[in-house]
């Protein structure tokens, strides 16, 4: 499927490619529908700090102080909202951090708040901190309501021909090929580009200069 994922996917490539060697961190976190029910604000946040933390040649006092007063609580329980944000904000001030959300329309609302409030929270002290992230027309509404900040946004359709392709491709390595007429096959090329053709991905681009979408 022509999906927000593998646009995603090229912009981390990108960005992993312009950045390398030098002192700028990339990271990334995908909100599967699968998985809709895992996956939260904390667990996302999460995920960034490790991705973060691992590029370190020296992880920060604050953190590991962090980590092990929450190794004290009771059943050790993890990082707590607040904290993971303090902590991103404090391990991205010092370098450039790119942060890649794909998909963010697949995280429920209610968490999808806390996601966007703790991105304003990072930004602000974050100056050097620039945020990307795709998702379906709606989300464009929610973000410019929420964080009013700079933000550039790119509607992404897939072209016609390309899904096609991908459909003639995919048709070819069909294991039963004596289910497929003429007739279905020529109903699935027509129906799902047209389908297809109406939806758009939405990428935005939090506080970056332009040139980095080209």
């Amino acid at each position: 499927m022509l999906t927000s994922h593998n646009g995603s996917s090229l912009v981390v490539d990108r960005l992993c490619d312009q950045v390398r060697g030098q002192n700028t961190a990339v990271t990334c976190f995908y909100f599967d529908f699968a998985a809709r029910k895992d996956q939260s604000v904390t667990s996302m946040l999460g995920s960034l700090v490790k991705q973060i933390v691992s590029g370190m040649e020296r992880i920060p006092e604050e953190i590991l102080r962090a980590f092990q007063e929450q190794k004290k609580a009771i059943g050790g329980c993890g990082q707590q909202l607040a904290n993971l944000v303090k902590i991103l904000q404090a391990i991205t001030s010092p370098q450039p951090t790119f942060v890649c959300i794909d998909a963010l329309d697949e995280c429920v609302w209610v968490q999808r708040k806390k996601v966007l409030d703790s991105l304003k929270q990072i930004l602000e002290r974050s100056s050097r901190t620039r945020i990307f992230v795709t998702g379906r027309p709606y989300i464009r509404a929610e973000m410019q309501n929420w964080l009013h900040g700079r933000m550039v946004c790119v509607s992404i359709s897939p072209a016609r021909d390309d899904i096609i392709g991908y459909l003639r491709a995919r048709l070819a390595e069909d294991e039963t090929p004596d289910a497929m007429d003429q007739r279905l096959e020529a109903e699935i090329l027509e129906k799902i580009p047209e389908n297809m053709a109406e939806m758009c991905v939405w990428a935005m681009m939090l506080g970056i200069p332009c040139y980095l979408l080209r």
